[in-house]
């Protein structure tokens, strides 16, 4: 698919015309193509690896009730290689769009049995924390981040404190520790905070 990065972007936008056709995202949803969408959004070319994204995420959100069945057909290796590649990808605007398409299927009601079997998986939560943990502790967050924070600072200090894991881990303590203290000592360091139009509030 996109290995060629001669017709990549071709084959990109002819793709995702034919995927608007719902028995076409079966059949790809359906084959090994889905699994290598990992590799190819980590692609060091950065046009190719957005087509990639692009393809990706209209594969996952365009047709919602065959997305639901491939999510709970395919629940293991799919989460599996979501989290580990892209959600704890080296690269931050690989993570950021990881994030927000993982919101997007999870927050979908035809996705509902997902989300709570997504939700309920200790592993997954705690891969979920290491990602938020670069987020809350990079020292050069960008003035939304830091309004998003702050606006849910209160939902969010609930949250980590009552989270916990099955086993003992120092490591982890110590993370979440200093994770709910820069939460709790933020300030929005320009004058624009968020309103109900910005729809910051999660």
């Amino acid at each position: 698919m996109y290995e060629d990065g001669d017709i990549a972007l071709t084959y990109g936008a002819i793709s995702r015309e034919c995927i608007r056709h719902q028995i076409v995202a079966r059949y790809v949803l359906g084959s090994e193509y889905m699994k290598k969408f990992f590799t190819y959004i980590q692609i060091p070319n950065f046009d190719i690896a957005s087509d990639a994204q692009s393809t990706f995420k209209e594969l996952l959100t365009r047709h919602r009730s065959t997305v639901a069945e491939f999510l709970s057909a395919n629940y293991d290796w799919f989460f599996q290689g979501y989290n580990s590649q892209l959600l704890q990808s080296p690269n931050n605007i690989t993570r950021r769009h990881a994030v927000k398409l993982l919101g997007d299927m999870l927050l979908d009601r035809s996705n509902s049995a997902v989300m709570v079997r997504y939700d309920s998986n200790k592993t997954i939560q705690l891969d979920t924390f290491h990602v938020f943990k670069l987020f809350v502790a990079n020292q050069k967050k960008p003035p939304e981040i830091i309004s998003v924070l702050v606006t849910n600072r209160s939902k969010l200090l609930r949250f980590l404190g009552d989270f916990s894991i099955d086993k003992e881990d120092e490591q982890f303590e110590a993370d979440k520790a200093q994770v709910i203290k820069e939460i709790a000592t933020l300030e929005i360091i320009d004058e624009r905070s968020c309103t109900d139009a910005d729809d910051c509030e999660v």
